[in-house]
């Protein structure tokens, strides 16, 4: 077990960086990137950073030389061997090669593309441009190396014993968090915390502890370097880049309005079971299940990441109740903004009526809330999205409009064509 609080206190970044691997990132971002390759190749994108908690100055507590060292460091890496091995031998929901040879001989070959990096007052105007499958594999290492510099900028203010209190206190406040969970019959949950831990080390530190905490209600974890160091069931589907990328190259209205179903038709091309999970909420949960075709409601489940979790979880169960469908049989994975109270409190309401997951991000890999002076490390709300396809805008409107994003001429055509009236607001925390 590694003790954190020193490794912290005697830190070198050459020895210990950020991101250390390519397979330090998402499975659903290599299950994408793969099914990109496959479809969509040619495809140019811009991703940006965009950092929703403007009280948080990145630019003011990250120093520019350490953050170009980590980029640049995350740029001279490729996959090493034993990581090429695992993704091509090893089994991954109950599917045997699930990247094809063809993939693998481009993966192993690829350094990520070139950034830029300019200072815009208090924060940091990041972005990567080229073809899709190259840049989309930034997104999730770029998140990872703004969160833990962040951190590290308040961790370097403070003394050794300090640092070794406050891992000490959260430690504990993350098994009281594990012992709320034990004990749920059927509660499985997963590690969905990458994007926005507090660090490498301590995002592994909670795996394990999940490990040993919640034996099989641990699902396993999306991180797919842990997944391998702790022979781990590696978890993830899709996300909101697909349709996102594919409405910004649809022409007209009505291919618009077609491409959310696109996305999901060449992804059943490519996967089953338990891959086959649906995220409705990209441009409004209720819209797109209305229109959605038949074939879809034989998928295996439906991701809740935006809006109130139980009104979607009710959407979908009356959507395939309507569809003919037993929601017994359904799967609904809850996994925006959780916390252990309400984990237990969503588990106990579907419990029965549909199977139930989550999957715990920030507030798992990332609780250092009020464990600091001013609360400086509290969480915070950091994205990196494909904000252009080919030129034209990219577009999310989500079940809660203060997760929407694009240019406002945009948001009101995509609200037009999807149909999308009057939302409930609620809080972005992370």
């Amino acid at each position: 077990m590694v003790d954190i609080a020193t490794r912290v206190w005697n830190h070198k970044w050459k020895i210990d960086p950020i991101v250390r691997s390519l397979i330090d990132t998402d499975f659903y971002k290599l299950l994408m990137c793969q099914s990109v390759f496959r479809n969509k190749p040619d495809t140019q994108v811009t991703f940006s950073l965009i950092n929703r908690s403007k009280h948080v100055p990145l630019a003011k507590l990250i120093d520019e030389g350490e953050l170009r060292e980590q980029l640049d460091h995350i740029r001279s890496l490729s996959l090493r061997r034993g990581e090429s091995t695992w993704m091509r031998g090893n089994t991954f929901y109950g599917k045997r090669q699930m990247f094809t040879p063809e993939f693998m001989d481009w993966f192993e070959a690829l350094r990520l593309p070139a950034y830029h990096l300019e200072r815009r007052e208090d924060q940091y105007e990041l972005t990567f441009e080229g073809s899709w499958p190259e840049v989309m594999l930034w997104e999730i290492p770029a998140l990872a190396v703004l969160m833990e510099l962040r951190g590290r900028a308040v961790l370097n203010e403070m003394g050794r014993f300090e640092l070794q209190v406050l891992y000490a206190r959260a430690m504990t406040k993350l098994w009281e968090k594990i012992e709320r969970l034990k004990g749920h019959d059927g509660l499985r949950v997963a590690d969905f915390g990458t994007r926005r831990r507090h660090s490498f080390l301590w995002q592994d530190w909670c795996v394990q502890a999940m490990g040993e905490g919640l034996g099989e209600q641990f699902a396993g974890t999306s991180n797919c370097l842990i997944a391998k160091n702790r022979d781990l069931e590696a978890i993830g589907t899709n996300a909101h880049e697909l349709p996102m990328v594919y409405s910004a190259l649809a022409q007209t209205d009505e291919a618009l309005a077609q491409a959310p179903y696109d996305v999901l038709s060449d992804w059943h091309d490519e996967h089953d079971g338990n891959l086959r999970i649906i995220l409705p909420d990209t441009y409004g949960t209720e819209g797109f299940l209305e229109r959605a075709p038949d074939w879809l409601a034989g998928w295996t489940g439906i991701r809740i990441d935006s809006g109130d979790p139980a009104s979607g979880a009710e959407v979908a169960i009356r959507w395939w109740q309507d569809r003919g469908e037993d929601p017994r049989d359904k799967l609904v994975i809850f996994s925006d903004g959780l916390d252990a109270d309400k984990i237990v409190e969503l588990h106990q309401q579907f419990a029965g009526r549909v199977k139930v997951s989550f999957g715990w991000g920030t507030m798992l890999t990332n609780d250092f809330k009020g464990l600091t002076r001013d609360d400086r490390l509290a969480p915070f709300s950091l994205v990196c999205k494909a904000v252009s396809a080919n030129g034209r805008p990219t577009v999310k409107l989500s079940d809660n409009p203060n997760k929407a994003m694009g240019p406002v001429a945009e948001i009101e055509r995509y609200k037009r064509v999807f149909g999308v009236g009057e939302q409930e607001t609620l809080e972005v925390v992370v």
